[in-house]
């Protein structure tokens, strides 16, 4: 409940930032505006791992992270079309509308660790979350915020066309104390950051 209400905070703080933000460009500017893409990310998932006894790369650690994932992404997007309802979708939504939702449906596949063949449109098909390897009700919040994500968005479409990025978080990651500043393993027991500038 916390990680959902945490997801849904700082998924409206994000969009109301798009219109606050700096831009380098004004072609950059006007696509944010259009598109609204967010990024909602983590940091110290290698340190969640390690402190929980889990091999980085054990079929429990590629389960946990995808059920942590998909909550935090499936969250990011219901709040998404919560937000299209009061205010209404990016203004390219209806020209996007239709790889959207597609794109939506493959992701919930993934959280339903669908066959190969049921994707839509993919050379290259996911990694689904592994049931036989998720914690039970890390597994369920994820399938039960797929399936919301994509009807509310079925319904009143999306606020945003991105929501979140799995990006290291460099020196930020460093600065709040973590072990680890992204999706990637410890590196180091002891780190260094030179900063430039």
């Amino acid at each position: 409940k916390e990680f959902r209400h945490a997801t849904k905070l700082w998924t409206i703080a994000l969009e109301i930032s798009v219109l606050m933000a700096q831009y380098p460009s004004k072609e950059v500017a006007l696509n944010s505006y259009l598109y609204r893409t967010l990024g909602l990310g983590y940091a110290n998932l290698g340190s969640l791992l390690m402190r929980a006894g889990i091999p980085y790369d054990s079929q429990e650690a590629l389960a946990l992270t995808g059920a942590i994932t998909a909550i935090m992404h499936f969250n990011a997007y219901i709040s998404s079309a919560e937000m299209a309802k009061e205010l209404g979708t990016f203004p390219k939504y209806e020209q996007n509308k239709d790889h959207m939702l597609k794109v939506i449906r493959n992701h919930r596949r993934a959280a339903f660790n669908a066959k190969e063949t049921e994707y839509e449109g993919l050379t290259i098909p996911p990694v689904g979350i592994n049931e036989k390897y998720c914690p039970k009700d890390l597994l369920t919040a994820a399938r039960e915020d797929a399936d919301l994500a994509l009807q509310l968005g079925e319904k009143y479409g999306y606020r945003n066309a991105q929501v979140t990025v799995l990006a290291p978080t460099g020196t930020i990651g460093l600065v709040m104390d973590c072990d680890t500043t992204g999706i990637e393993p410890d590196y180091a027991l002891v780190k260094y950051k030179k900063l430039a500038g």
